[in-house]
C-alpha cells in the first residue's frame, strides 16, 4: 500500500492550485469563504468556467470530455477544488446521473444527455426520498405504469435538492408492485421537469434557505425511451450510483481550507484549553479520515474497481467533520456581534446538520458496514 504522492502526482497538483488561484473570479471565492448564498447562476458560471478549460468532469471516458486523468489525479483535483474555496459542482448530473447513463445508457441517451450535461445546459436534480422512504429506500411507492410507449408517473419525491432550478430529475419508480422482495420492480426513469403534471413546492429549512424541494407527480406521462436499463432492475443501477455519492462526502479539500480559516479566526480562543482540545481533536480526526481516503484511493489505482461497502466510512467521518467544524466556527464567533459574517455562520451550522442525513444517513451507513464489511 502506499499512501505518497510520486513526484508527478505532486506536480500535477501544483499545477491544479496555480490554475485555481488564477481562474476562480474573485466575488465567488469570496462568497465561498464567507458562506454566502449561491445563485443558480453562480453555480453555472463556474461549471463553465471549467468545462471551456474541459476539467469539469474529469472521471468521464476522453471521448465524452473527460480528461484522461488516472484516480490519484481526479483526486487531488477534487480536493484541490476545495481547498481553494470553488464553487461546487453540482453532481447530480455531473456525477451521478452520467455515470450511471456511461454504465447502463443506451448510445442514444448518451448522445442526448452526456453532452448538455457536460456544458451545463442541462441542470438536474435526483428523485429518490419519499415520506417515508428515505434512509430505507427500497420502500418507494412512486409508481409508473405502462402504456404503450409511455409511462404514467404519480407519487411524489421530497427533500429533492435544487429542484426549484432543475431542467430534469432521475428518478426511482416502481414499475411492479407485485414483486416479492421490495428491492425488486424498481426501475430508473429520466423526466423532464417541464412535464406537465410534474409540481415543486419548497421546503424551507431552519437557516432560512430554499434548497429542497418536495415534487409531485400527477399523471405524468414519460418516454419508455427515457428508462435507463432494464424495467424494474432500477435498484442495480441505485446502488452503482450511491457507491459513487458517497466516495465524494468526504470534502477534504474543503475541511482543510476551513479549518484553517477557523485557526485564523479562532487565534484569540486558543488559549481556552477546552476549545484547543476540541480543534485539536477534529484536526487528528481530519487527519485520520485523509489517510482513509488515500487508502480506498490506493485501492481503486491497483484494482480499477469501484469502492465497496466500506466507502461508508467516509460518508460518516467526513460529515461528522464538517458538523464539528461549524460548530467550533459557532462557538469562537462573538454572539453579541450582528454584522453579516456572523449571521453566515450561524446559517452555516444550521444548514451543516443535514450532512449526516443525505447521501444515506450515519446510522444506516453503519448498519451497511456491519453487514456488508464485518458480517455482523
Amino acid at each position: 500500500m502506499d499512501l505518497n504522492y510520486s513526484q508527478e502526482e505532486l506536480a500535477f497538483r501544483d499545477a491544479v492550485r496555480s490554475w485555481l488561484e488564477k481562474n476562480l473570479p474573485e466575488d465567488l471565492r469570496r462568497k465561498v469563504a464567507n458562506y454566502e448564498h449561491l445563485s443558480k447562476e453562480d453555480l453555472l458560471r463556474w461549471h463553465k468556467i471549467l468545462a471551456k478549460k474541459g476539467w469539469v468532469a474529469p472521471a468521464w471516458p476522453k471521448e465524452w470530455g473527460g480528461t484522461g486523468w488516472n484516480v490519484v489525479q481526479r483526486y487531488v483535483f477534487e480536493e484541490e477544488l476545495g481547498y481553494a474555496g470553488s464553487p461546487p459542482l453540482i453532481p447530480f448530473g455531473l456525477a451521478m446521473c452520467a455515470p450511471v447513463l456511461l454504465r447502463f445508457g443506451s448510445e442514444a441517451q448518451k448522445k442526448r444527455f452526456l453532452p448538455r450535461i457536460y456544458q451545463g445546459e442541462d441542470f438536474w436534480c435526483q428523485g429518490y426520498s419519499e415520506p417515508g422512504s428515505g434512509s430505507d429506500l427500497a420502500s418507494l411507492k412512486t409508481k409508473a405504469v405502462r402504456e404503450k410507449n409511455f409511462y404514467v408517473v404519480n407519487g411524489q419525491k421530497t427533500w429533492t435538492t435544487l429542484a426549484h432550478y432543475a431542467d430534469w430529475i432521475f428518478c426511482l419508480v416502481r414499475t411492479d408492485p407485485t414483486s416479492e422482495k421490495r428491492q425488486e420492480g424498481i426501475s430508473f426513469l429520466l423526466m423532464d421537469m417541464k412535464s406537465p403534471g410534474i409540481s415543486v413546492r419548497p421546503l424551507i429549512l431552519m437557516d432560512g434557505a430554499h434548497e429542497v424541494n418536495e415534487v409531485f407527480f400527477d399523471d405524468v406521462k414519460v418516454p419508455a425511451e427515457n428508462l435507463v436499463h432494464e424495467e424494474g432492475k432500477g435498484w442495480t443501477v441505485a446502488k452503482y450510483l450511491l457507491g459513487y455519492e458517497r466516495m465524494n462526502t468526504g470534502r477534504i479539500g474543503e475541511s482543510k481550507r476551513q479549518l484553517a480559516q477557523l485557526k485564523e479566526f479562532a487565534a484569540s480562543r486558543i488559549a481556552d484549553f477546552r476549545f484547543r482540545d476540541r480543534l485539536s481533536r477534529l484536526e487528528v480526526e481530519l487527519m485520520a479520515l485523509e489517510i482513509t481516503n488515500l487508502r480506498f484511493l490506493d485501492r481503486m489505482r491497483r484494482t480499477g474497481q469501484p469502492p465497496g461497502a466500506d466507502v461508508s466510512m467516509l460518508k460518516i467521518r467526513g460529515t461528522e467533520i464538517q458538523q464539528g467544524l461549524s460548530e467550533l466556527m459557532l462557538q469562537a464567533v462573538d454572539p453579541a456581534a450582528h454584522d453579516d459574517f456572523s449571521s453566515s455562520i450561524g446559517k452555516k451550522y444550521l444548514s451543516t446538520r443535514k450532512t449526516t442525513i443525505y447521501a444515506g444517513s450515519n446510522e444506516i451507513q453503519r448498519n451497511i458496514i456491519a453487514k456488508m464489511t464485518l458480517g455482523l
